[in-house]
C-alpha cells in the first residue's frame, strides 16, 4: 500500500482524535461513487493529453477492475475477466471476512490507474478525501479488508497490462505516410506523423484478432470524374462549402478532438477536451443515472462500454493502417480547391474507416443491450468542455449522428462512415458474445 503514503497523514490525524464524528451524509454504497471514479479518470486523461486509442485502454482496464471488485455485491454477477483474452484468475473475497465492495472497487480502479497515467497526484487529490469518508463510516476491519481486496484485484488486472504489447509499441517506428496515389499524407495545420500506427498489435479483450472485422476495400483511386472515388470527394467538398447551421452544430458537438492546435499569426495554442471514448463513457453515466442502475449494474455498464471502445479502436486502426487511405483535405486541395479547409481539424491518421463511426457504434450496441432499443437521453456529457448538449431517442440515433458529423466536419468520406458503423456494431456484438450476454 505504498501508493497511499499521502493518505497516511490523514489517517494519523483521525486516529489522534478521541471522538470520531460519523459522516451521516456519506453513503458508502452510493453508485455516484463509481461515477466519481470514472469522471476523475476522464479528467486525468484530458489533463495528460492521452490520444483516443490510448485513452480507451485506460478506460478498459480501470473499468474492468472496478467491476471485478464490486461484482461480489451481487451473487449472480459473473467474472468478465474469466471470459476475456489473456487475463489471470481474479482474486475472490476470503470466507469469514467482511467487505464493502464499493470501496474495494474504488481501490481497484486507482491501483490500476496509478500505473497507467502520469498525473498521480491528481488521482490522490480525489482518492484521499473519499477514503477518509470510508474510514469514517466503516469498521476498521471492513475498511482494511476492502482496500486490500481492491488492490489485489487491481494488481491482477495489471498483470494483463504488462503483456498486451502496449509497452512494445512505444518504441516502434514512426509512420510518415506515402506519396503514392490515394495514400495518406500528413495534413495541415501541423503535418504530424500518423498516430498509433501499431495500435492493431495491442491485444484485444474480446476480438479473436485485430483483423476479425476488417472492412472491404474503400473506393479505388481514380481521376475519372465519373468514378466513385471522384464523386465521393466531391460530396465532401460540396457539403463543406454549403454547411447549414444545424450541420455545423452537429459537427462541433461530436468533434471530441482531445488536442486541437489553434494558430493565430505566429502564436500557437492547444484546446484540450474530452476524447470520443470519454464522450461515450459520459453517455454511459447518463444512462445509469436515468435508469437508477444499481452499483453492480453501473460498474457493468462502464466495463462493457470501455471494452467495446478498446476493441473498436484496435479493429478500426487495423483498417486504417492496412488501407492507408487519403484524407479529404489532401485530395481536395490537390484537385478542386487549394484553399479549402474542413470545418473540423483533421486528425493525424489515415481516413478509412472512421474511428468515430466505429467506436460509437460499438458503444451504442452494448448500451442498447443493457438499457433497451428506445432509451432516450439528454447528452450533456461534454457540456463542461464545449458548452453544448443534445437530445437523442436512442443510442443508435446518437451513434448515427456522431458518424455523419465527420462528413459535415470535412474529415471523412461517406464510405468510411457507413463501413465504420457496420464494423463497430460487429465489435460490440462480439464483446457481448464473448461474455455470454444474450
Amino acid at each position: 500500500m505504498t501508493r497511499r503514503i499521502a493518505f497516511s497523514t490523514i489517517v494519523l490525524i483521525l486516529n489522534f482524535s478521541a471522538c470520531k464524528t460519523k459522516n451521516s451524509n456519506f453513503n458508502p454504497d452510493d453508485p455516484e461513487i463509481l461515477h466519481g471514479n470514472e469522471n476523475r479518470i476522464t479528467e486525468v486523461i484530458i489533463y495528460d493529453v492521452f490520444n483516443p486509442p490510448v485513452a480507451s485502454r485506460i478506460y478498459a482496464y480501470t473499468s474492468l477492475a472496478q467491476y471485478e471488485a464490486i461484482r461480489f455485491q451481487d451473487p449472480n454477477a459473473p467474472s468478465f475477466a474469466a471470459k476475456l483474452n489473456g487475463f489471470p484468475v481474479m482474486p475472490t473475497p476470503e470466507p469469514g471476512k467482511k467487505y464493502n465492495f464499493t470501496l474495494a472497487a474504488t481501490s481497484a480502479v486507482f491501483t490500476v490507474a496509478q500505473k497507467l497515467i502520469f498525473s498521480k497526484d491528481s488521482l490522490l487529490q480525489y482518492e484521499n478525501p473519499l477514503l477518509a469518508n470510508y474510514q469514517d463510516v466503516l469498521d476498521k476491519d471492513v475498511y482494511q479488508n476492502s482496500l486490500e481486496f481492491g488492490e489485489k484485484v487491481g494488481e491482477a488486472i495489471l498483470v494483463r497490462t504488462a503483456r498486451d504489447n502496449y509497452k512494445e509499441t512505444r518504441g516502434m517506428p514512426k509512420y510518415l505516410g506515402s506519396r503514392d496515389d490515394g495514400k495518406w499524407q500528413p495534413t495541415s495545420p501541423d503535418y504530424n506523423e500518423g498516430a498509433e500506427p501499431f495500435w492493431h498489435t495491442i491485444h484485444p479483450f474480446a476480438l479473436d484478432s485485430a483483423s476479425q472485422f476488417r472492412a472491404g476495400s474503400p473506393p479505388a483511386f481514380s481521376k475519372d470524374t465519373n468514378s466513385v472515388f471522384y464523386k465521393m470527394i466531391k460530396e465532401v467538398y460540396l457539403t463543406g462549402v454549403n454547411l447549414s447551421d444545424s450541420q455545423k452544430t452537429i459537427a462541433r458537438f461530436w468533434d471530441d478532438n482531445p488536442f486541437v492546435m489553434e494558430h493565430q499569426g505566429h502564436m500557437m495554442f492547444a484546446n484540450k477536451k474530452i476524447t470520443p471514448g470519454g464522450h461515450w463513457m459520459g453517455i454511459t453515466a447518463i444512462a445509469c443515472r436515468k435508469s437508477k442502475a444499481t452499483p453492480v449494474k453501473t460498474a457493468e455498464a462502464y466495463a462493457l462500454t470501455s471494452m467495446a471502445l478498446l476493441d473498436a479502436f484496435i479493429s478500426c486502426w487495423d483498417n486504417k493502417y492496412h488501407y492507408e487511405y487519403i484524407r479529404p483535405i489532401t485530395i481536395i486541395n490537390m484537385w478542386m480547391d487549394k484553399k479549402w479547409e474542413p470545418f473540423l481539424q483533421t486528425p493525424s491518421f489515415p481516413e478509412f474507416t472512421s474511428g468515430h463511426s466505429t467506436i460509437t457504434s460499438a458503444s451504442a450496441t452494448v448500451l442498447t443491450k443493457l438499457f433497451g432499443n428506445n432509451f432516450s437521453f439528454h447528452d450533456d456529457a461534454d457540456k463542461a468542455y464545449i458548452g453544448m448538449e443534445r437530445d437523442f431517442p436512442s443510442f443508435a440515433a446518437a451513434a448515427s449522428e456522431a458518424s455523419v458529423s465527420r462528413l459535415y466536419g470535412g474529415i471523412h468520406f461517406r464510405p468510411a462512415l457507413d463501413t465504420g458503423l457496420a464494423c463497430g456494431k460487429m465489435v460490440g456484438e462480439q464483446v457481448l458474445k464473448k461474455l455470454g450476454i444474450q
